[in-house]
């Protein structure tokens, strides 16, 4: 009996031994660095912290893998997202980035954590929406016309642009994308209609389009367009591709009006002959129309194109840091007839300053006037701002007095929010009023003064990095 005992004992040490030693990996489900994953060109990053244990049963050998689900949440065919390099990772807790492939959108995403050797899976994170915002600029609809009308009865059809107007850089390019409508309900809000690339109109009203990234916010939205329900006699309008006014040096510029099933074209009050279409083609200014059939009843619309205008670049951005001993050459490149330069600084021009490049050594406000003295009689001009360091604050200040005393005049910020690291800023009132918003922020509000109604006014700020942390607090403005 002493004997069973003693080899029952040994067994479940020797069976206890070789799990502790050869036992299979636990790795806890994943913590998510974030809320929602908003992911562009310019950010792609997400953090994951997981724990897993026995340490002792990953060999060297070991890799850890994220794995990212369908936008059901379903592994059955998941996406790897990342692979850790060979025993990179020897110590839990440990937190992995990952990123979205560029087709990723949906609203209940997971990531698991895998691991080769040991082989071990840890069960899924938290649902997250994730989207990768292929396209992310404003888009147009109707041909960049603000207007639309059908006949009582009828409908108005409403398509996204493709490749559409000027720099317009169109959705449709994206086959993957989804679209929503909307309506405006009034100045400030809107409601849902339908999804699709086009929407067929029956209400009068105000519509848009949007980009559908559920529940992350985007650029890629479209303009306006007014759908009214049109008698004989409508007025419209019509748009130009290259603007108005518009530079002959950029080549023909096309008319487009709103659809319609016939149209017919004139200048100064004449029919152009063949000028059936729904857009006409030119390079030559005057006073244009067109007649739109629009089934049962007549749309009109007209434009006075003008030419003039050409086009111009300078390889300077809008804002500028100009360190103790440092210059800045601004160079202006045009394609402008006989051109003119005339540079300013803080408004006021300078004397001499009259080539296509200038020199600055000084901080300030700078502005640069490109005028075309032959042909197309027209000017342009491009600003630049040209600052020193932003001062390194540890803090955020929640007190200003913009006084002109130079202490405390303007609320800056840290550094890790300041100009060129893409973090939105927005300042409102105490009754909710947006009095600033940007992602360039440069330490400089108030700009103007502010109306003081009341004593050492409150204001409230919201400050949202690019990967979605947020910072809130009120600034006091002092008297």
């Amino acid at each position: 009996m002493k004997n069973f005992t003693f080899i029952n004992i040994a067994v479940v040490f020797f069976f206890y031994f070789t799990l502790s030693v050869n036992g299979q990996i636990v790795i806890g489900k994943p913590t998510l660095g974030f809320s929602q994953a908003c992911a562009s060109a310019t950010f792609n990053t997400y953090d994951a912290t997981f724990t897993f244990s026995p340490v002792s049963a990953i060999t060297a050998n070991n890799q850890f893998i994220i794995e990212l689900s369908d936008a059901t949440g379903s592994f059955a065919s998941p996406t790897t997202v990342f692979t850790s390099a060979t025993n990179a990772v020897t110590v839990s807790p440990a937190t992995l980035s990952f990123s979205l492939p560029t087709n990723t959108t949906g609203e209940a995403y997971k990531i698991r954590i895998k691991s080769t050797d040991q082989a071990g899976t840890s069960v899924p994170s938290n649902a997250f929406p994730a989207y990768y915002k292929i396209q992310d600029t404003p888009f147009t609809i109707n041909n960049l016309i603000a207007t639309g009308a059908y006949c009582a009865g009828g409908s108005y059809l409403l398509t996204i642009d493709n490749p559409g107007y000027g720099s317009n850089d169109s959705p449709l390019k994206y086959p993957a994308l989804t679209y929503n409508w909307y309506k405006e309900s009034s100045p400030t809000t809107s409601i849902f209609v339908a999804s699709g690339a086009s929407l067929s109109v029956t209400v009068p009203g105000t519509y848009f389009v949007k980009t559908n990234y559920g529940s992350c916010t985007s650029e890629s939205y479209s303009n306006r367009v007014t759908v009214t329900e049109a008698t004989s006699g409508v007025t419209s309008s019509i748009s130009s591709s290259l603007g108005n006014p518009y530079c002959a040096g950029e080549g023909a510029t096309t008319l487009s009006a709103i659809k319609g099933t016939s149209y017919q074209w004139f200048k100064e009050g004449k029919a152009i002959t063949g000028a059936t279409n729904q857009m006409y083609v030119t390079n030559e200014a005057g006073n244009y129309a067109v007649t739109i059939n629009l089934g049962s009843c007549v749309a009109n619309a007209s434009i006075n194109l003008e030419n003039s205008g050409f086009s111009s670049s300078i390889d300077v951005p809008e804002f500028n840091v100009l360190n103790e001993g440092e210059t800045l050459i601004a160079t202006v490149t045009t394609d402008a007839t006989n051109p003119k330069f005339e540079w300013y600084f803080n408004e006021t021009l300078i004397s001499g300053a009259s080539a296509s490049s200038h020199q600055v050594t000084q901080s300030g406000n700078y502005k640069v006037v490109i005028s075309q003295t032959d042909g197309c009689n027209a000017s342009n001009e491009f600003r630049f701002a040209v600052s020193e360091p932003f001062p390194d604050v540890e803090k955020i200040p929640n007190l200003i007095s913009p006084n002109g005393d130079g202490i405390n005049d303007t609320w800056v910020i840290p550094k890790a929010y300041v100009s060129g690291t893409n973090t939105n800023v927005v300042i409102m009132t105490s009754q909710g009023k947006i009095v600033l918003q940007t992602t360039n922020y440069q330490n400089n509000w108030p700009e103007n003064q502010l109306d003081f109604k009341e004593v050492n006014p409150v204001y409230y700020y919201t400050i949202t990095t690019p990967n979605n942390k947020t910072r809130k607090g009120s600034i006091t403005v002092v008297k």
